[in-house]
């Protein structure tokens, strides 16, 4: 394993968001505060607690997921896209490392951008809501799994993809809709029985249900079907990007 090409790629990437910090950091910040401003405070204070605990507080977990999820789908996607369009990804590819090298400098750095944006709007929650975190290694535990495993899902995506807007296809089709209707601002007891069962087939209900899990020590799943199902995606992920890097799929003619 050559560990000083994976900190190279590493340090080049995350070099790129102290660059671009406003778009990195600064706005996904700002539109979850909104969140927390409508949702949290305005709407929050007229409804009802879900489970004992106040609707402000019960949508932080959700929030910060939903702002986790789609950055490390952009970092990663981007991260990857941008060489592969400017043919700098070529340079990569004729260095003497390996394809494990590239993918955990690529995606360990939009992990790390997530991770800080998911710390900095938890940090923000603060400002508007009550929140307290039961289980604080729990909290943590899900953040970089969810970090980690959309960000090789955003890898994918970057290689896939060969054009700026086909970038935007699968995040906005297939994993805003999948986060919105995953349990971020409602719980899925709050549903009909038959709408209970096809939220089951949604795999993001597991993981925020999982992640609230660590905050209000309930869930809408138990923790082990969450923790299974989080593993499950990272280990289907993790392989498909390894055949994706090893194979050279749309990186070599």
């Amino acid at each position: 394993m050559n560990y000083r090409s994976i900190w190279s790629i590493y340090q080049f990437e995350m070099a790129r968001m102290w660059r671009t910090i406003a778009q990195s950091i600064a706005s996904p910040v700002l539109s979850t505060s909104l969140y927390f401003v409508v949702f949290g405070s305005a709407i929050g204070s007229r409804m009802e607690s879900i489970n004992g605990v106040s609707y402000g507080s019960f949508i932080v977990p959700g929030l910060i997921l939903l702002s986790v999820l789609q950055q490390s789908i952009s970092n990663a996607s981007f991260g990857i896209y941008f060489p592969k369009f400017t043919g700098t990804i070529y340079e990569v590819l004729s260095a003497p490392i390996g394809h494990l090298e590239i993918i955990f400098g690529y995606v360990g750095a939009a992990a790390t951008k997530s991770i800080i944006l998911g710390t900095l709007i938890f940090l923000t929650s603060l400002l508007f809501v009550p929140v307290h975190v039961e289980h604080p290694f729990m909290m943590i535990l899900f953040l970089i799994l969810t970090s980690v495993t959309f960000s090789l899902l955003g890898f994918m995506i970057g290689i896939w993809a060969d054009g700026f807007e086909k970038l935007q296809i699968i995040p906005l089709l297939v994993i805003t809709p999948l986060t919105f209707l995953g349990g971020s601002f409602y719980s899925i007891d709050m549903l009909p029985p038959f709408w209970q069962k096809v939220s089951m087939a949604n795999p993001v209900v597991y993981l925020i249900s999982g992640f609230r899990w660590s905050f209000f020590g309930q869930g809408d799943v138990s923790l082990e079907w969450s923790l299974g199902m989080i593993l499950l995606f990272l280990g289907i992920c993790f392989a498909t990007t390894r055949y994706i890097i090893k194979t050279g799929y749309k990186l070599k003619n």
